[in-house]
C-alpha cells in the first residue's frame, strides 16, 4: 500500500493522504485582502486532491509584508475572505493551513516580475525590522534593530493572527522561521549579533520563537496542529547548522510543536545551495531520527516513486509540494494512478477517471 496516500493524524486533525501544497506568494493581495485568485488557486489543490493546503505566507503585520501584495492577517476585516477559502478547501476534503510571517529585513520588496528588490520609501516601501541594523545585502537600507517594546509587539502580532486564523476556519498553522524572515534572522548567529537575552548564545537566539510559540498556543486549541518552517541550515559555515536543528526541534516537540517544516537556507545573500532532487531530505530524515518528531521534506521533490521512496524510507511524515504542484494543481490524482492508489476524485471530474 502506497504511504503517501495513506492517512496521518495530527492531534484531533486527520489529513486524508501524505500530499501538502506548500506555502507560496502569490503577490496578488491588495491591503492584504484575499480575493478571487487565492480562493481558485488555493480552492483548485483541493479539488486536485491535496491532503492538506497551506496558504502563503501571510503576514502579521502592514510592516512584515515581503511585498506590498502579500495576503495578510494583521486586523479583523482580512477575516471573511479567508473564511470564503477555507469553507471551499474543507468543502473539498482537505485541511486547510495558514503560514504566519514576518519577513523582517527582507521586507519591503517588489514582486517577482517586478524586480524582487528593495522599495524605496517613495516607491510606498517602508522601514523594515531585524534582530540587528544590518542590511540583507548592500542594495538595501539598513534594517531598525528591534528593542524590547518592539519585540513583545511581534510577539503579541502573532498571537492576535492565530486567533483570527482560527475564526477564519483554518485548521492548521505553520510559524514561518526560515528563508531568512524575521524569526530566521533571530535565529542565526549570521543576522543576530544583539547582546541582549535575545541574542549571542543558543538558547539567547531561540528565544523569540519560543515567545511566539507560547502565545500562539495560548489561543489555539489543543486539538489543531502547529507546525513551523525552519531553514535547517545556512548552507555557510559558522551559521545556523543542522546540529542546531535538531536541538531547536528537540525543544520545539516540549513546547506543543507537532511537526518541524524542513527547508534552508535565505538568511543570507548569495549562498550556493546545492540544488539537487530533493536536496533538503537529507535534513528532514536527520531532524526526524535525532529529534523523534515528525517532519516535512520539501525542495525539488517533483515525482510520485521519489516522493513514495522518501516515506518508505523513513525520510519524512509528510511530502510539500511547492513549483510541482503550480505546475500540476491535480497532481494527487494523476500521483494516485501511478502508485496504484485508489483515491476518491471529485464527482464532478468522476467521469474522467482512468479505469
Amino acid at each position: 500500500m502506497s504511504i503517501l496516500f495513506s492517512p496521518l493524524s495530527v492531534r484531533e486533525v486527520t489529513f486524508k493522504n501524505r500530499i501538502v501544497v506548500s506555502p507560496m506568494c502569490q503577490y496578488s493581495a491588495q491591503d492584504g485582502f484575499a480575493n478571487d485568485w487565492h480562493l481558485v488557486h488555493l480552492g483548485s489543490r483541493a479539488v486536485g486532491g491535496a491532503g492538506l493546503i497551506i496558504a502563503e505566507a501571510t503576514s502579521i503585520t502592514p510592516e512584515g509584508r515581503i511585498s506590498p501584495e502579500d495576503l495578510g492577517i494583521w486586523k479583523d476585516e482580512h477575516i471573511p475572505e479567508l473564511k470564503r477559502i477555507t469553507n471551499f478547501i474543507h468543502q473539498h476534503g482537505a485541511v486547510a493551513g495558514v503560514q504566519l510571517a514576518h519577513a523582517g529585513r527582507k521586507a519591503s520588496s517588489s514582486s517577482p516580475w517586478n524586480g524582487a528588490t528593495q522599495l524605496s520609501l517613495e516607491e510606498g516601501g517602508w522601514q523594515t525590522l531585524a534582530p540587528s541594523a544590518i542590511a540583507f545585502n548592500s542594495n538595501n537600507r539598513p534594517p531598525l534593530a528591534l528593542d524590547k517594546q518592539g519585540i513583545e509587539r511581534i510577539i503579541s502580532s502573532f498571537k492576535d493572527a492565530a486567533e483570527r486564523a482560527l475564526e477564519a476556519g483554518f485548521q492548521l498553522i505553520e510559524i514561518h522561521a526560515a528563508h531568512g524572515y524575521l524569526i530566521n534572522q533571530f535565529l542565526s548567529p549570521l543576522s543576530n549579533q544583539r547582546e541582549d537575552e535575545y541574542g549571542g548564545s543558543f538558547e539567547n537566539r531561540i528565544r523569540l520563537l519560543l515567545e511566539v510559540i507560547q502565545a500562539i498556543r495560548e489561543v489555539w486549541p489543543e486539538s489543531y496542529p502547529l507546525f513551523v518552517r525552519i531553514s535547517a541550515t545556512d548552507w555557510v559555515e559558522n551559521g545556523w547548522q543542522i546540529e542546531d536543528s535538531i536541538d531547536l526541534s528537540k525543544i520545539l516537540k516540549t513546547k506543543g510543536v507537532d511537526l518541524i517544516d524542513c527547508s534552508s537556507g535565505g538568511v543570507i545573500s548569495g549562498v550556493k545551495i546545492p540544488l539537487v532532487p530533493g536536496y533538503q531530505s537529507p535534513l528532514a530524515e536527520a531532524i526526524r531520527k535525532n529529534a523523534n518528531i515528525l517532519t516535512a521534506a520539501v525542495g525539488l521533490i517533483t515525482d510520485a516513486e521519489q516522493a513514495e521512496q522518501l516515506l518508505q524510507d523513513g525520510k519524512a511524515d509528510l511530502i510539500l509540494f511547492a513549483r510541482e504542484s503550480l505546475r500540476n494543481p491535480y497532481l494527487p490524482l494523476i500521483f494516485a494512478q501511478k502508485l496504484n492508489a485508489e483515491i476518491d476524485w471529485p464527482l464532478q471530474y468522476e467521469r474522467a477517471k482512468p479505469r
